[in-house]
């Protein structure tokens, strides 16, 4: 579709401001029909804030917003879905509790005689739709028996289903299966071929330069760069986004994981050849679950970064719940420094000094109605009073610590945790571990979801905390990351460790090789 197109939905010097922040200052972008358009920046950046003004979460302070050739003004978000604007978000927004084709079809259920809800029909509707999508399941069930990747995939179903003329996408693949992701791209092109207008935010920059045409670049609530994606390097993008010199990005690499910590680590006589010889500071023996865990050794010394490297359903995020104690076992023990941990008791592993920042921090991390100075003292309580008397100052002085350690971007310690970005929610779950003074830190994806610029300050602080002296288990997806972070590496599947590497042999390659050779045997 050419450039020259009228645009069907368009932002022409967008500005929104927030107390004591100017999130979008001048912002202009233009969706046209046929294409997907990839829009970018740090969290922070102000794309949410962009995507909410599409669709009618916020007004606008300033400037305009057309959509079909005229200017618009929605009130909520149904108004814009009901004049064609749909929105999949990264958390799917649906209803658990309710059926699958509920879900898929709500308030457009096809009835019968005197209104009634024809539900064989709607049963019916619902399996055909999805099975588009490469869900087969039964859609008589609740929602939530379905997994996140199959949910979101609904949520894309019923988002594409409701006759729209504009698709808004935000992290879709976040919670997807390799599989699953091949189908989503399939999608977006149907939707590209039918001239319907995409709008693709994410954080993987290999996809976008496979699904989209045109990019938008938003840099501290600004336009830094707009037009066709196809002419613009991997590099040139990530310099645009960081307002980084690109001779710096390239100097650096693509992660913020120090060599030098690496090298020094390489040169400590140990039993991985690379680890300090100190004893483990916490060691999982033959963690069993049926059907999860089977017999899982870990073992993670002080200063080292143990990575857990495996496809999705592996039993990564499952190792690391249950050396916390928030999955129960079947068999197996987890010491601290020797001593055995309680089974079953997080609030036994947090007091040994073992702290989990889990996969989703939506769901299990932050508490959304609580401020961020709330939600970075909260672990700590405990520490910061006498006799259940909590001291204001000592929780101020510890918010005030970590707020500047992490970088922490937020209007002041009291605002919503909330309305801060992603990466600065996980910003403040790092701070809030890191104020109990653990000995190891679990790491469930803890760059997932947010942009370059916060993943880059994560990565550098997990090498400083290994720096001075705290244990920490990555979990990663992204194998960049598992490999220029990990001092060592175990590979899981099904459940079981199959394959450990260390020094030389820490690589992508050796890694999806390790997963390979044991699917093959």
């Amino acid at each position: 579709m050419a450039d020259d197109v009228a645009p069907v939905l368009e932002a022409r010097g967008i500005s929104k401001r927030f107390p004591g922040v100017l999130a979008l200052d001048d912002v202009s972008l233009a969706l046209r029909p046929g294409q997907a358009h990839a829009l970018v920046g740090e969290n922070g950046a102000g794309k949410s804030t962009l995507i909410k003004v599409f669709t009618g979460v916020y007004r606008p302070d300033g400037g305009e917003l057309r959509y079909r050739g005229g200017p618009a003004a929605f009130g909520t978000p149904m108004e814009a879905q009901r004049a064609g604007i749909s929105t999949i978000y990264q958390e799917v927004n649906l209803v658990p509790m309710m059926s699958v084709a509920r879900n898929l079809l709500l308030g457009r259920e096809p009835r019968g005689r005197f209104g009634v809800i024809d539900a064989a029909a709607m049963y019916d509707e619902a399996a055909r739709v999805l099975a588009g999508y490469g869900v087969e399941t039964d859609v008589r069930r609740p929602l939530r028996a379905l997994g996140v990747g199959a949910q979101q995939m609904v949520a894309l179903a019923r988002a594409v289903s409701v006759d729209a003329r504009v698709v808004i996408m935000d992290e879709p693949t976040s919670s997807l299966e390799p599989r699953e992701v091949e189908t989503l791209f399939g999608v977006i092109g149907r939707l590209r071929d039918s001239g319907i207008a995409v709008l693709y935010v994410s954080h993987r920059l290999d996809e976008l330069y496979r699904v989209c045409d045109q990019v938008t670049i938003l840099r501290d609530g600004r336009l830094a760069h707009t037009g066709p994606l196809a002419g613009l390097g991997r590099l040139d993008l990530i310099s645009l986004m960081l307002g980084r010199d690109l001779n710096e990005v390239r100097s650096h690499g693509l992660t913020s994981f120090s060599r030098e910590r690496h090298a020094e680590a390489a040169r400590q006589p140990g039993d991985a050849g690379r680890a300090p010889a100190r004893g483990p500071v916490v060691e999982a023996r033959g963690l069993t679950r049926r059907h999860v865990l089977d017999g899982v050794d870990v073992s993670v010394r002080p200063g080292e970064v143990v990575g857990l490297g495996g496809l999705l359903g592996a039993g990564r995020t499952e190792t690391a719940k249950a050396i916390v104690g928030a999955l129960p076992l079947d068999g197996g023990q987890v010491l601290v420094a020797g001593a055995p941990l309680r089974a079953g008791s997080t609030s036994a592993a947090i007091r040994a000094g073992v702290s989990l920042l889990p996969e989703d921090r939506k769901a299990e991390g932050i508490i959304p109605t609580l401020s961020v100075r709330e939600n970075i003292a909260l672990a700590a309580l405990p520490a910061l009073g006498r006799a259940g008397v909590v001291s204001e100052a000592k929780i101020d002085r510890v918010v005030e610590i970590f707020m500047r350690r992490l970088r922490i971007k937020a209007a002041s310690p009291h605002q919503l945790v909330c309305e801060l970005s992603g990466g600065n929610q996980q910003k403040v779950l790092l701070a809030r571990w890191l104020a109990v003074r653990p000995k190891v830190l679990l790491l469930d994806e803890p760059t997932r979801g947010i942009d370059v610029g916060a993943k880059a300050e994560v990565q550098a602080l997990i090498d400083e905390l290994a720096g001075e002296g705290l244990g920490v288990l990555l979990i990663s997806s992204d194998l960049e990351e598992l490999v220029e972070g990990a001092d060592r590496i175990l590979v899981l599947r099904e459940g079981a460790v199959v394959g450990e590497l260390a020094g030389d042999e820490v690589t992508e390659e050796r890694i999806m090789a390790t997963i390979a050779e044991q699917a093959d045997g």
